[in-house]
């Protein structure tokens, strides 16, 4: 055990803000799945969107999912490090899951016609059982892994999940899973996240 986890673990203000933050975390994953469930038996809109109009969808599944799961594992491995950055990143997650279904839900969206279904059985098997396609407006994806841009110290990191950001960002749009307002406000929306949690730790920096 590390020094910077034996001295957060010595925190029993830390303990109980990091008990509560997983037990947040997984009630928001829970309603998450039961509401994706909701969406997709909801009738939507279908955008007119002149970027997607320009092309033909390609299938880019195994590169989107790849540019996910191998930045989550270098996420992990590396905020692991960091007690304080990991419950701060998992805060910062539950929150913009739950700005993410308030959008949903406000904006009901239907896929692009022309899309080709992102099947990632992971999901499917420990999530709704089922293939999502109307969990459009904003793009989850691309809102993950700018969190894990904006929370890593590491320039090197910084760099690489940027880069994973913009190509996840461009994947999805070119296998026309998402149309481009998806993909453009995913940042934006995290942001305010990553700063409205970072708020309430302005007594106690972490960065």
């Amino acid at each position: 055990m590390t020094l910077l986890w034996k001295e957060a673990l010595s925190d029993k203000k830390y303990r109980l803000q990091a008990v509560l933050t997983v037990i947040v975390l997984a009630g928001v994953l829970w309603s998450l799945t039961n509401f994706l469930n909701f969406i997709e038996n909801r009738q939507g809109i279908i955008l007119a969107d002149p970027l997607l109009s320009h092309f033909k969808p390609l299938n880019l599944t195994w590169l989107i999912f790849g540019l996910i799961y191998l930045s989550l594992i270098t996420a992990l491995f590396e905020l692991a490090k960091y007690p304080k950055q990991l419950m701060f990143i998992l805060q910062a997650y539950s929150l913009l899951v739950v700005i993410r279904m308030a959008a949903m839900y406000i904006i009901p969206l239907n896929p692009p016609p022309d899309m080709i279904p992102l099947n990632d059985p992971f999901v499917e098997y420990f999530g709704t059982g089922r293939l999502l396609t109307k969990d459009l407006f904003f793009s989850g994806h691309t809102a993950t892994l700018f969190l894990l841009f904006l929370t890593v110290q590491s320039k090197k990191l910084k760099i690489l999940f940027l880069t994973c950001t913009i190509a996840l960002g461009l994947s999805v749009l070119l296998q026309h899973v998402h149309y481009s307002i998806d993909v453009l406000a995913a940042p934006f929306f995290t942001y305010t996240c990553f700063h409205i949690i970072l708020f309430f730790h302005k007594k106690q920096p972490l960065f």
